[in-house]
């Protein structure tokens, strides 16, 4: 599922292609599942001819302000993403093959802006969504979403503070998108991972120390796959990232601290026992 990294690029891309642009086309077939308590044709009446004024995220939500409302609202689900005809957009490991053709396989919108820009969304699973709002970030599921490590970098002393209420293990925590926006599996291991710190740990059982380490590998981690343009060729060589899509039995760390994995939370994680505790 893209992450918080994939889903920044993906408001690059609304930035770099549609930013005060005039939405002349707007294409959208009918699926009742995508569109999410609205009709397509109210997302297209909405859209075309609106002019784009930015393009803003929190966690793993998009939406587009324009010069009218309502404003549209993204989510990219399991595979979805944004398509140009210059640039593809990014091959997730868990998702179909990019599609070199126009317009791109599984579109759900299709906006051409009128200096002959163009942008697609597509969803090949149909887990994304498209929705109206007239005020993201004051309306569900926006304003329900905690922290965006990004654009609120955690303070040590205030996460340990947090931490102390919480009952549940780590790993479980850092998925919760009401605590921390835009974190998924990939980077909860990573950070995990870099803090030192086991992810069946209760989160209340964590110091001040694990707590600021934490803070911090919040911090790098997000940063450096978000300056990569979530590129995973670009991340740094030494990250789980590149063992955890085809584990197998004897996985090292560069350093050859042994990988393993369990499930915490319901979901597949990978971990260095003699590096976390």
């Amino acid at each position: 599922m893209p992450e918080l990294p994939e889903v920044e690029y993906g408001r690059r891309q609304l930035e770099q292609t549609l930013l005060a642009e005039t939405l002349a086309e707007v294409d959208a077939p009918e699926d009742s599942i995508v569109f999410e308590g609205v009709r397509s044709a109210e997302v297209v009446a909405a859209l075309r001819g609106a002019r784009v004024l930015g393009a803003h995220r929190r966690g793993k939500q998009l939406w587009l302000s324009l010069d009218r409302r309502p404003w549209p609202l993204f989510h990219f689900g399991m595979t979805g993403g944004f398509v140009t005809p210059d640039a593809p957009g990014l091959q997730l490991h868990t998702g179909p093959s990019l599609d070199a053709h126009w317009p791109p396989r599984f579109s759900k919108l299709l906006l051409t802006t009128a200096s002959g820009r163009r942008l697609a969304m597509t969803n090949a699973r149909r887990l994304g969504r498209i929705r109206l709002r007239h005020d993201p970030p004051s309306e569900a599921p926006v304003a329900d979403l905690g922290f965006d490590p990004l654009l609120e970098p955690p303070n040590g002393d205030a996460l340990h503070e947090q931490l102390r209420r919480r009952r549940g293990v780590i790993k479980s925590l850092l998925l919760n998108q009401r605590f921390a926006a835009g974190v998924g599996n990939w980077v909860a291991d990573e950070v995990l991972h870099a803090a030192g710190i086991d992810p069946r740990r209760v989160a209340s059982t964590l110091t001040v120390e694990d707590a600021g380490r934490l803070a911090w590998a919040l911090t790098d981690i997000i940063k450096k796959a978000v300056n990569a343009d979530a590129d995973a060729d670009r991340y740094p060589k030494g990250w789980l990232f590149h063992q955890r899509w085809r584990p197998t039995e004897g996985m090292t760390t560069a350093t050859g601290d042994p990988i393993e994995l369990l499930t915490v939370a319901g979901r597949t994680t990978v971990w260095v026992p003699a590096h976390q505790r």
